[in-house]
């Protein structure tokens, strides 16, 4: 399974206007909402309740800058990613104290146990190499993002 496979280019926010973990979350959800196809497949209502349950049983956000939020829905049959970033930072009870930069949101079906852990095993594999996590960061735009995660998604 490659990143691109469940993240479309239009997928990105490449300024993430939240300044906090809840308001991130708020944002991401009603971004995701708001693509879906078919429309209402996602109501933004349903899935924030579902991260921020995930969050309070432990923060998704696994340092170095990086927090992978994800929860499962019913009512979808595809895995969904999410890409937003901050580049001054944000609290989002990061492990080691430091502020999140890059929040990848996956949302996955809830009968999709395996793909889900899948993901998130390559998203934490792409995330180790600092010079990416960087790169991410320093983009112009999504379209930049995009590409970037493409080209290191296609080094696996």
């Amino acid at each position: 399974m490659r990143v691109v496979d469940f993240l479309s280019p239009d997928a990105i926010i490449p300024t993430l206007a939240g300044v906090s973990k809840e308001a991130v979350l708020s944002e991401m959800s009603a971004f995701v909402a708001a693509r879906q196809t078919p429309p209402g497949s996602i109501d933004a209502r349903a899935l924030l309740p579902v991260l921020e349950e995930r969050e309070q049983l432990a923060s998704t956000a696994i340092g170095d800058g990086i927090a992978i939020p994800h929860g499962k829905l019913d009512t979808i049959d595809h895995l969904i990613g999410v890409l937003g970033r901050s580049v001054p930072g944000l609290a989002f009870d990061s492990i080691d104290g430091k502020l999140t930069h890059i929040v990848f949101m996956l949302v996955a079906p809830s009968n999709a146990a395996g793909i889900h852990l899948t993901a998130l095993a390559r998203l934490s594999r792409l995330f180790r190499d600092p010079g990416f996590r960087q790169r991410l960061i320093e983009s112009a735009d999504g379209a930049t993002m995009y590409r970037t995660i493409a080209e290191e998604d296609a080094k696996y």
